[in-house]
């Protein structure tokens, strides 16, 4: 299933607003969240959802009464330790 990045800005936003939308956030049945990243001084929220495509979870965002600013589906990800070991592959570090 397709995954996809969310942006979200909501100055003023407190930690127990956050945890007041969480069993909506997990219990979404359009889409899966995934992970959530928050920066509560300036309102900056990032959220990763598994959907079958980007209306499904636009779809789950009004349903939940949850608004954003941008949606990006996400073509990969790598971890750390991915990237490590491809740039040791390719010989951009010693292995």
């Amino acid at each position: 299933m397709p995954k996809f990045i969310t942006i979200h800005r909501a100055p003023g936003l407190k930690r127990e607003e956050v945890a007041a939308n969480a069993p909506e956030v997990f219990g979404a049945k359009q889409a899966v969240f995934q992970h959530l990243y928050v920066n509560l001084a300036d309102g900056f929220i990032v959220s990763i959802f598994e959907a079958p495509d980007r209306a499904a979870l636009e779809e789950q965002f009004e349903i939940i009464g949850f608004p954003f600013d941008e949606i990006h589906e996400l073509q990969f990800s790598q971890s750390r330790a991915e990237m490590e070991g491809m740039l040791k592959k390719m010989g951009k570090l010693p292995g």
